[in-house]
C-alpha cells in the first residue's frame, strides 16, 4: 500500500449536478486530494457554495469556465454523450488519469489510444490497479451486479433473474423533468423503461448474457437511495449461499452480507452495499441497497481513484450512514 504524502492535484469537467456536487464534497474531505478546478458550462464565475450550498464555509473555489488539465485526475461530470465530446475536443495528457461518470465508455470503452476498465472494484480490483482510464458503473449497473454476482458464479439451475429496483429523485439529476417536480414525486411511484433500462447493458457485458435479467426500475418518492430486490430459482441451501457470498466479499470493505434484514437508511451517505438474503422454497431473495450518489457514483469513482494511486481504497470514505 502506497505511503505517498504528495496531494493528488484533480480537476472536474462539470460539476453543478447532485453527482458533482458529492464528489466535491468527498474530495474536500479526503486526505490526499487537492481540487485544482471545477467547470461548469453554466455557473462559471460563481462559487461553488452558492451552487451546492452544503459546501458553505467548506471551500472558496470558484467554477471556471474550463478546466486545469496539469493535474493528476480528470474527473468527468458532464452526463451521457458528453464525456466522449469533451476528449474529443480536448488535448489531455495520456499520463493524466481519467475517471468518468457518465455511461460513455462502460460497454464500448476504447476512446482513440485510451482504454477505460470498469471501475467495479469488487469485480475488477486488479485491473482498476494498472489503469489510467475508469468508467465508473451506473448505480443500478452496481446496485444488481453487487447482489446477484456470487450467486450466478455457481448457480446454473436457472438463467431467469427477475429483478426491482426503487431509486430515489437524484438518481434522475439535477435538471427538472415532469416527474421530478415535487408535486408529482411526492406521495407517488411509478415505473420507467421496463425491462430496457440502459444499466442493464453494462450488466450483459459482465455477465456476458448468460442469464436474462428481468429489471423493473421504481421512481420513489424520496430523495436518494436504491433498494433492490432480485429473485432467482435455486437448490443450494440458504447456509451454503450465505457462505458463497462472504467469500465472494470477503476482501471487499464496502460490500457487506448482512444476516439481519436491511433498509435504506443504513447506507445513505455512505459507500456501502448491503446484502440480505431470504430462502423461500426454492426461490432466493437477494436484497442490495446503495446511496445513489456515492456508492452507485461519486463514492466509488473515489474508491477507483484510490486503487488507481495505490491507496487503502477506504480512505477518505469512512462515513457514517444519515440514520436518524
Amino acid at each position: 500500500m502506497s505511503t505517498m504524502k504528495k496531494k493528488i492535484k484533480i480537476s472536474i469537467q462539470g460539476a453543478s449536478g447532485y453527482t458533482g456536487g458529492e464528489l466535491i464534497r468527498l474530495l474536500l474531505n479526503h486526505p490526499l486530494c487537492e481540487i485544482v478546478s471545477v467547470s461548469s458550462n453554466f455557473n462559471s464565475g460563481k462559487k461553488i457554495s452558492d451552487i451546492h450550498n452544503d459546501l458553505v464555509g467548506d471551500t472558496d473555489l470558484i467554477f471556471s469556465k474550463e478546466i486545469d488539465k496539469n493535474v493528476d485526475v480528470i474527473y468527468l461530470c458532464s452526463g451521457h454523450g458528453k464525456s466522449s465530446t469533451f476528449l474529443k475536443n480536448t488535448i489531455i495528457d495520456k499520463e493524466v488519469r481519467i475517471i468518468d461518470l457518465s455511461q460513455d465508455f462502460r460497454v464500448d470503452n476504447l476512446f482513440e489510444d485510451r482504454v477505460f476498465e470498469y471501475g467495479l472494484p469488487e469485480i475488477n480490483k486488479n485491473n482498476i490497479l494498472n489503469s489510467n482510464n475508469i468508467a465508473n458503473p451506473g448505480c443500478f449497473a452496481t446496485t444488481i451486479q453487487l447482489g446477484v454476482l456470487p450467486l450466478i458464479s455457481v448457480n446454473s439451475n436457472s438463467k431467469e433473474i427477475h429483478t426491482h429496483a426503487i431509486t430515489g429523485s437524484t438518481g434522475a439529476g439535477l435538471k427538472l423533468t415532469q416527474t421530478s417536480h415535487f408535486s408529482w414525486r411526492n406521495n407517488n411511484v411509478s415505473w420507467y423503461k421496463p425491462f430496457t433500462h440502459q444499466h442493464l447493458n453494462e450488466v450483459y457485458k459482465t455477465i456476458e448474457k448468460k442469464y436474462n435479467i428481468n429489471f423493473i426500475p421504481i421512481r420513489g418518492n424520496f430523495s436518494r437511495g436504491i433498494f433492490c430486490t432480485s429473485y432467482i430459482k435455486t437448490e443450494l441451501d440458504i447456509d451454503s449461499i450465505y457462505k458463497i457470498y462472504f467469500d465472494y466479499y470477503k476482501d471487499h470493505p464496502f460490500t457487506v452480507v448482512s444476516n439481519e434484514e436491511i433498509h435504506l437508511k443504513q447506507v445513505i451517505n455512505t459507500n456501502k452495499c448491503l446484502i440480505h438474503l431470504k430462502k423461500v422454497e426454492g426461490k432466493l431473495l437477494i436484497t442490495s441497497i446503495i446511496d445513489n450518489l456515492i456508492k452507485g457514483a461519486s463514492g466509488q469513482a473515489i474508491q477507483n481513484m484510490n486503487l488507481m494511486f495505490g491507496l487503502d481504497e477506504t480512505t477518505g470514505l469512512k462515513l457514517k450512514s444519515s440514520i436518524f
